[in-house]
């Protein structure tokens, strides 16, 4: 499933008031808004949130973020004690939650907890006792070499099919392992170190330790060849190969695939998705051309290094040396319990959603955010009609499409069932890999069971939003729908600006780069006229080239391909979001409030939201690796484009912020 999200990751009330609002003292108001909106905006409220020590970059979705957390903390500590009137939900996330955050007991047990896999792995003798082990990890959530999962068949929405993907590197992306340029060379060379430090912390000796983290870097570079670049897995017809088993077979023959899906419970299935075939084709080599000494310490890499979270301090430690300092610039560890929260939501994230809902999400919450979006999706529906680019045979198909989009606000109408996970306390290991294997079950057991349209891939108090093209709806969970994306007590102009542009960036997504490539009911099928296609990606070009243009970090630019999809919803969902906030008005002369029209406020509102400072490593890590724009330019990058802001502030041709060509597609 392909999800098209917002934020690279308001509850509605008196709790979520207290949370960061919209404010004309984040301004800096000695700013040219013609030059630099970012700076306008936003300065002031830069300046005066330097970023924690233990965070790579701090904007407004972190500080909500945090309060959020506050309040998953409260409900965590209440149900962690044991109490016999507690519900079911209460202690399976109170006990889970209870075992993370007992470090001292934690520490006492070392790696204990890994040694019964991880003498499984040591006496494995054979390539084809390789295959048991692949099992057991995958079972674990740990992911090991490829991954297996289902999906909506790319051709028949309404049913599960099983999806065979690429995976198995430690490293955040392919490229990392295949650049030659310095800073890639020298990362390589990190990663090497932090391998061998947590293999040297399992026991190793120093000799086997840099062997073995030697031997890692091997494996995962073959795989890493076979594997598909970022840009690449835009394009869903790139990704969508629809094969049998004996064709998966054909690709890599060394997997004995009808005892894999034997030890992994599917049930029985005579096709699949293959992501990328010739990743398969490239593990199969590799599995043949490496020895079983290697393989073995991939296998006890991978293991160590999907629990090191839960294990005890010197391995934590380490772990955060590398993928928190060096990966992203966090200069210090988050607190236990923040890291215990977040795991919690993690593996058990809809029992924890259940009561984050009762106390932060009001019943009448979905009523008004429905309202709103409905009025999102009209300004859609006549901005559809009156393109000048489109011809009438498309646009007949894009309103079927729109007319389709289902809307998914707050929380599931259905909770998870979580019932037959065991949840012990002081086995924080345990609990992770039990859960991590009721959610791999959960999967594996839809392929051939028609589609669940009600199902949610974010939990409820998520900061964020998403769009599935497969399943052709929008989803809010309940964390995002609090100031400053939302706010009662602000003009409508502000809340147009924040959580409407929010929510015309997602519906956007159904008609962007990727998501106009699935129809109304989410199947893969071109609905576009070829004439439309290349009127499209004469508009998306406009894009690539301007988005590329921007450099976050020096000498590092963004990558306009990469980003095409989000920059699009941006600058599309901004314009829907301003066309309902000027229905809405219906041409009577509105009063100024703090010295600003209404439509300096809503791009003042919209600027806001994106408030953000971010560490230099993080910016160039998410350059590299994150289909979003960073916030300057998500906000200089869609304004600039919009005649209407340059009207609002009277900007003028030849100013920064007038954009000339001026990008636009929707």
């Amino acid at each position: 499933m392909r999800l098209i999200l917002l934020f690279p990751l308001f509850a509605v009330g008196s709790l979520a008031q207290q949370g960061p609002q919209f404010s004309t003292a984040n301004m800096d108001m000695t700013a040219n808004p013609c030059v630099d909106f970012y700076q306008y905006a936003c300065g002031t409220w830069r300046a005066n949130n330097p970023i924690p020590a233990d965070q790579s970059a701090w904007d407004l979705w972190s500080v909500v973020d945090d309060r959020d957390l506050a309040v998953l903390r409260g409900i965590l500590e209440k149900a962690s004690v044991d109490d016999a009137k507690r519900s079911a939900v209460e202690q399976k996330i109170g006990d889970f939650y209870g075992s993370c955050m007992d470090e001292p007991a934690i520490d006492k047990l070392g790696a204990g907890p890994l040694e019964p896999e991880l003498k499984r792995i040591d006496a494995i003798k054979s390539k084809e006792q390789i295959l048991d082990a692949l099992v057991r990890l995958q079972l674990m959530g740990v992911g090991v070499f490829f991954s297996l999962s289902s999906e909506p068949d790319p051709k028949n929405s309404n049913l599960m099919i099983a999806q065979a993907d690429q995976g198995g590197l430690g490293l955040l992306d392919r490229d990392y392992y295949l650049k030659d340029d310095p800073k890639s060379v020298k990362l390589r060379k990190q990663y090497v170190t932090h391998v061998q430090k947590m293999l040297g912390l399992l026991g190793e000796s120093p000799t086997q330790a840099a062997a073995g983290a030697k031997a890692v870097m091997r494996v995962e570079t073959d795989l890493a060849k076979g594997s598909l670049d970022r840009v690449s897995r835009r394009d869903p017809n790139q990704v969508h190969h629809k094969m049998s088993v004996k064709e998966l077979a054909a690709l890599a023959p060394r997997i004995n695939w009808p005892t894999y899906f034997a030890g992994l419970g599917t049930p029985s299935f005579t096709d699949l998705d293959v992501a990328v075939p010739e990743f398969f084709k490239t593990l199969d080599t590799a599995l043949a051309n490496t020895s079983i000494s290697d393989l073995k310490i991939y296998l006890r890499w991978h293991l160590l290094h999907s629990e090191a979270p839960f294990l005890a301090k010197a391995f934590v430690d380490e772990n955060f040396h590398f993928f928190g300092q060096t990966l992203t610039g966090a200069k210090e560890l988050e607190p236990r319990w923040k890291r215990c929260v977040r795991a919690t939501d993690s593996d058990l994230g809809f029992a924890l959603g259940q009561k984050y809902v009762e106390q932060a999400f009001p019943p009448d919450a979905k009523t008004r955010v429905l309202a709103m979006i409905q009025e999102i999706e009209k300004m859609l529906g006549e901005d559809i009609q009156t393109l000048d680019w489109m011809t009438p045979a498309t646009k007949e198909q894009a309103l079927v499409k729109l007319r389709g989009v289902t809307n998914k606000i707050g929380y599931p109408d259905k909770w998870r069932d979580y019932s037959s996970v065991q949840i012990v306390r002081g086995q924080a290991v345990g609990n992770d890999e039990r859960a991590s294997a009721f959610e791999v079950h959960r999967k594996l057991g839809q392929i051939g069971q028609p589609v669940d349209r009600g199902e949610w891939d974010m939990t409820p108090p998520t900061v964020n939003a998403y769009y599935d093209p497969q399943h052709n709806d929008i989803n809010f969970p309940a964390g995002i729908l609090q100031p400053p994306f939302f706010n009662n007590g602000l003009d409508a102009a502000v809340n147009y600006g924040a959580i409407g542009a929010v929510m015309g960036h997602e519906l956007t997504h159904g008609f962007d780069d990727e998501g106009r490539q699935f129809d109304a009911q989410g199947n893969l099928r071109n609905w576009w006229t070829p004439e439309d296609e290349k009127e499209f990606e004469k508009r998306a070009e406009c894009f690539i080239k301007e988005y590329s243009a921007f450099t976050p970090v020096d000498g590092v630019h963004l990558n306009g391909k990469l980003t095409l999809g989000e920059n699009t919803a941006d600058n599309g969902g901004i314009r829907l979001a301003f066309k309902a906030l000027m229905k809405s008005l219906d041409g009577k002369p509105q009063p100024k409030i703090d010295g600003f029209t209404p439509q300096q406020r809503f791009f003042l509102g919209y600027g806001q939201v994106w408030c953000e400072n971010a560490r230099p490593e993080r910016s160039r890590l998410l350059a590299q690796l994150d289909p979003h724009s960073p916030g300057r330019d998500r906000v200089n990058g869609v304004l600039g484009n919009m005649p209407e802001f340059r009207e609002a502030f009277a900007c003028h041709e030849g100013q920064p912020m007038v954009h000339a060509p001026a990008c636009r597609v929707w």
